[in-house]
């Protein structure tokens, strides 16, 4: 049998190694005008917080095994909760708040949980709507009253929790199921992430190692799920006063003072919040000299907002962008001075350099293919130099999606040396050994003028002054042949009225690169539809069917 792993067994290492440290800031309201007031708990608090809510789980029947639903806005108690569930070895469902309500009713059918912790809304819309009818047994409601629906509040909880014995965690394996996360997909209903304990546990080794996080720093992490990791590595987490949902619209003077007020020394952001950032700190002369690094991902950060963003930073600091998926995470990286250092190769059609693979993973690229992969051999190898399908074998890497055995058999390659995930992108190795992405697999255009692919299509169209960005479509005209389309989305400075001339410039551009050649139509688009999680990653499904009108 393999050996106990717990990934909150790291809260109580913590609990006695710095227990009088921060272990988490969270603002009393968010919203407000002016800067937030903080709530605040130390790693001692925090873990006989947890123990306490555990214990009282457990007691209420959520207990090991038990798929629980989690619908808390980011707060103490979600720290708390999420936590606890570790310590009780219950499953929590994660669902990205953003996403539809039809997507979301569908994920929890799918993952179908036993029990549902949620805001008295969550609450409500659950038995109002029908998520997971027939499943749930038990509810816990959090921040307000029990209603119709019954079950336990959280004090009740914590009450039932402080009349048990002492805790004891639960007693988890390495391969047992932790958590399922659904998170926003690129395409249809989002699929739910299986994490097992050992594969939290790889995770929190592979960012420490990887971007050299140690304890006793302070993070400012303004994606939820990534402040989950902030106790295992013994930060102080503080929460950002911001919608999670919307970081595009982020206050950059409020991430500014948090950074300030408590001596930040690490930020987790998407690419739209960091530019947003960067561009007030430019703008403002600001130097935010206790960070030591910032991380972004969820979707390629353009060079300029990496250049902008160290003009911030002390000498010192470094920009990461990882590369990988909720799947597999962190898979390579890369730092923003060889970001720049590589960036005119991007401007050439050459893609983005997402950097070295951590030797911990296993990165291949095989041949393209749309359907079932049995098996990783010479036949469907790419070799040195050629475009491909990126693939991984790594400690941190999910075996299998929940509920989904399709897309297991289409997503998973089973080998003699174990599971590969097919990161559904397309990639390639330069001579140096780094990693390419040139877009995702099925955001390439087929036509009879070749193949075309996102990320060196567009990076040779965003090189011009006027672009903000751009994004590769498939077209088909009146006589049912592909062709390739480019949208256009314009920098704020810049009017819908420069853009015949802006049009006509596109296209000597790309006539004097052989991948771009062939594409002669371009449409103007006033804003495109992005993703809910990031607000960074591009729906190019609704911008191939608005461009497609328009090319009738």
């Amino acid at each position: 049998m393999t050996e106990f792993c717990n990934i909150a067994s790291h809260l109580g290492e913590e609990a006695s190694r710095q227990p009088d440290r921060p272990a988490i800031h969270c603002p009393v309201r968010f919203g407000g005008k002016g800067m937030p007031q903080y709530r605040s708990m130390n790693f001692a608090e925090l873990a006989a917080e947890t123990d306490l809510i555990a214990a009282g789980l457990v007691a209420s029947g959520i207990g090991r095994g038990v798929r629980t639903a989690l619908m808390v806005r980011p707060s103490i108690e979600l720290f708390v909760l999420m936590f606890a569930l570790f310590k009780a070895g219950a499953v929590p469902v994660l669902i990205d708040p953003g996403i539809n309500r039809r997507q979301l009713k569908q994920c929890l059918k799918e993952a179908a949980p036993e029990a549902f912790i949620g805001v008295p809304l969550a609450q409500a819309a659950s038995v109002l709507l029908g998520w997971a009818r027939g499943s749930i047994r038990r509810r816990v409601t959090v921040n307000g009253r029990r209603w119709l629906w019954g079950g336990r509040t959280y004090a009740g909880v914590r009450a039932l929790g402080a009349r048990q014995p002492a805790f004891r965690i639960a007693d988890t394996r390495q391969a047992e199921l932790a958590a399922i996360l659904f998170t926003s997909g690129a395409t249809g209903v989002p699929k739910g992430v299986e994490y097992t304990h050992g594969q939290f546990a790889a995770q929190v080794d592979l960012i420490r190692s990887a971007f050299g996080i140690w304890p006793g720093e302070v993070d400012l992490p303004t994606f939820p799920p990534f402040a989950l990791f902030d106790p295992a590595l013994g930060m102080t987490s503080v929460i950002p006063d911001m919608d999670p949902t919307r970081p595009a619209q982020a206050d950059p003077a409020k991430l500014v003072a948090a950074i300030e007020r408590n001596g930040v020394t690490t930020m987790f952001g998407s690419p739209a919040l960091i530019d947003v950032l960067a561009r007030y700190g430019e703008a403002n002369g600001i130097k935010l000299n206790t960070l030591r690094r910032v991380i972004s991902a969820g979707a390629p950060v353009p060079p300029e907002t990496v250049a902008r963003l160290m003009k911030v930073l002390k000498p010192k600091a470094q920009v990461f962008t990882p590369y990988g998926a909720t799947e597999c995470l962190p898979v390579c990286a890369i730092d923003g001075r060889e970001i720049l250092a590589v960036s005119h190769l991007t401007a050439e059609g050459a893609g983005i350099c997402v950097g070295t693979p951590l030797p911990e993973n296993s990165v291949q690229l095989i041949r393209i293919d749309d359907s079932e992969v049995h098996e990783i051999s010479f036949a469907n190898r790419v070799p040195p130099g050629g475009v491909g399908e990126i693939v991984v074998r790594g400690p941190s890497m999910s075996q299998r999606y929940y509920g989904r055995p399709e897309a297991n058999r289409l997503g998973k390659i089973l080998t003699h040396e174990g599971i590969w995930h097919r990161m559904g992108d397309l990639g390639r190795f330069d001579a140096d050994g780094r990693l390419w992405y040139l877009g995702r697999k099925a955001h390439r255009v087929e036509t009879g003028n070749g193949q075309f692919l996102p990320e060196p299509v567009e990076g040779i169209f965003n090189a011009h002054p006027a672009v903000r960005r751009s994004a590769l479509v498939a077209l088909v005209d009146r006589d049912g042949r592909r062709m390739a389309g480019v949208c256009v989305e314009l920098r704020q400075n810049t009017s819908a009225g420069d853009w015949t001339p802006i049009r006509n410039e596109l296209r000597q551009i790309g006539a004097r690169h052989a991948i771009t050649s062939a594409i002669r139509h371009f449409f103007l688009h006033p804003g495109f539809p992005v993703d809910i999680r990031h607000n960074a990653k591009i729906d190019r499904q609704a911008l191939t069917v608005w461009a497609q009108r328009k090319q009738i």
